[in-house]
């Protein structure tokens, strides 16, 4: 099955050490049924293969014949605008891709040599990626570690999430999943026999703000949160601090006192505060602006940490 099973991954990392305990391989998958603004992997998000342009890896029309311009068949990439270049201080000329022409055909990304446009989502075989995890094994077993598989929302990719963790789990490789709880039941428990650990987002406790920001309600998210914890499952539950968002002493209260409920399944809580990445990775597949805040202060942060120690969590500031 496993050579039949296909994912669409967006990047596959190794030596990754944020992404649950020890040295590890995290697969991305690609597609999310959450649009939450502060997105730090925005290119997730889209289930399909989407064309990304990094600005600074485009070379300008002083030293490239601009192939991707000629040999896009929808006319979709233009010379655009400039920028210095830091080696030689002059100003080059670059691309701008139309999104609102461009059909995601790949034609221009393969005409691009310095790989400043590049198709961002390719379909591997369960097969295929694990070629690439064991051969960080080694990395494993001296760290600890092992495997994660995130998103987007890799519960959207089920069949290809699932046998991915059988295989993980029969090679005797660590598994933790990361997600944002949003799944249907049945899916979630398919899981459980080949996850060692959820890396789990709690973002607000309040459903009716929760849907208004981020696009889908959490009484899904919680419910298979509490019941996770009835089938022994262990957590590190991982809250973004957003301003004007969840920042609250009341929202943070109520997030602490639902991890109790959760009871010895969370070995952790991780909060992990704002920062702006997503502004310019979102620049890669889009002209629009996202809105950007700035990050809360170390003394908030400390002090959020403060209400969970009180009620007898373990917590850190990721």
């Amino acid at each position: 099955m496993s050579e039949t099973v296909r994912g669409r991954i967006y990047d596959i990392q190794g030596f990754s050490v944020q992404d649950g305990p020890g040295i590890r391989t995290t697969v991305f998958l690609k597609g999310c049924p959450l649009r939450c603004p502060w997105c730090h992997s925005p290119e997730s998000q889209l289930f399909t293969p989407q064309l990304s342009w990094i600005s600074m890896r485009c070379i300008g029309t002083k030293m490239c014949d601009s192939r991707c311009v000629t040999s896009c068949p929808k006319q979709a990439i233009e010379l655009g605008g400039t920028r210095l270049d830091s080696a030689s201080g002059e100003e080059l000329q670059m691309v701008h891709v139309k999104r609102d022409v461009c059909d995601d055909c790949g034609e221009c990304a393969a005409a691009c040599h310095p790989h400043a446009l590049y198709i961002c989502g390719e379909e591997y075989t369960v097969d295929e990626v694990m070629k690439k995890i064991l051969a960080d094994r080694s990395f494993f077993e001296h760290s600890g570690g092992g495997a994660t598989v995130s998103g987007g929302e890799a519960l959207c990719q089920p069949e290809f999430t699932l046998e991915l963790l059988k295989r993980l789990k029969a090679e005797g490789i660590h598994t933790a999943l990361d997600t944002t709880g949003y799944a249907s039941w049945e899916v979630v428990e398919r899981v459980i026999p080949y996850t060692d650990l959820f890396l789990y987002d709690l973002k607000h406790m309040d459903s009716k703000k929760h849907r208004e920001t981020v696009g889908v309600p959490n009484e899904p998210i919680l419910e298979n949160a509490l019941r996770l914890a009835e089938c022994g499952a262990k957590f590190q539950i991982r809250i973004p601090v957003i301003p004007m968002f969840n920042d609250s002493v009341e929202n943070i209260e109520a997030t602490a006192d639902f991890c109790l409920k959760l009871g010895e399944a969370v070995e952790v809580v991780q909060l992990l505060p704002y920062h702006n990445l997503g502004v310019s990775k979102h620049l890669r597949i889009s002209d629009e602006k996202v809105a950007e805040a700035m990050p809360p202060s170390d003394e908030k942060m400390q002090s959020f940490k403060e209400i969970f120690t009180r009620k007898g969590i373990k917590a850190t500031i990721h």
